[in-house]
């Protein structure tokens, strides 16, 4: 999941601190301060621009998604869509978001979970560590939620460029919507689309159509309400019934959600 965040030490250490996340990689650049995080055996790469400026009004906020892929394949695709292509560094790229319903889609033809990294001394920790033997008891990336105002439009997208596969269909009650779930690789995208005056179509308001949550799964979701609470955080309901979520607010300024 690749977010912009303000302040970098702040940000890992929120990260640190609140998730037990670990900094795989530190990489400043000309242009921002970036890292690569790990939490539940799902990586963040985080971008921090020097000068907020450019940044400040939109905020802190989801750049994207990073998925593996052959980058030949990749680039025929993008151009057979017609997608504008906004970063290009050879080996990776990113989709322009004007074009992908609000997400900047960086593709990478690598592995991230089986490798060595300097920062740690070797590979980051097993899913049965984050399961287990952490006390948030973190099952890995159920999905991510993305809010559109043309649901329609935004499921055929998918579909289309990202050989997605349709389901579930549901009601979103606690935030005013209804989603669609779809299938890419080993996750599940929800679209949701508003219904009503509620908390996505302020979000959308917001931000505009784009990432608006990373759904964690976790083995127990009552355990996972009794670590917060016991962190002193005040968390709101996620998306789907029976979940929950920690608020932007409490965050950096992106939502993390919990779900069995």
């Amino acid at each position: 999941m690749n977010v912009v965040f303000q302040d970098f030490d702040v940000s890992v250490d929120h990260l640190r601190n609140l998730y037990g996340g670990e900094l795989m990689v530190d990489g400043p650049q000309r242009e921002w301060h970036a890292c690569l995080i790990e939490i539940g055996r799902v990586i963040f790469e985080v971008f921090v621009p020097h000068e907020f400026l450019l940044n400040a009004r939109y905020g802190p906020h989801y750049v994207g998604v990073e998925y593996e892929a052959n980058m030949d394949e990749v680039r025929e695709a993008v151009r057979a869509s017609g997608i504008r292509i906004v970063r290009d560094i050879g080996i990776a790229l990113h989709t322009h978001p004007a074009d992908c319903f609000g997400i900047a889609f960086e593709f990478w033809n690598g592995y991230f979970h089986d490798s060595d990294w300097p920062l740690l001394g070797g590979q980051i920790k097993s899913a049965a560590y984050w399961r287990d033997e952490h006390p948030l008891g973190l099952t890995g990336l159920k999905s991510y939620t993305v809010g559109v105002f043309d649901i329609e439009a935004a499921s055929a997208f998918f579909q289309s460029f990202l050989n997605a596969k349709t389901v579930y269909e549901a009601p979103r009650a606690a935030i005013g919507a209804r989603a669609i779930g779809l299938q890419v690789a080993d996750a599940v995208v929800e679209l949701i689309t508003p219904v009503e005056d509620g908390r996505l179509l302020q979000h959308l308001h917001r931000f505009g159509e784009g990432i608006r949550s990373t759904v964690f799964g976790v083995r127990d979701v009552e355990q996972a309400r009794q670590y917060f609470t016991a962190r002193g955080v005040n968390l709101v309901p996620g998306t789907e019934p029976n979940t929950c979520a920690v608020p932007a607010e409490s965050n950096l300024g992106v939502i993390f959600e919990f779900s069995e």
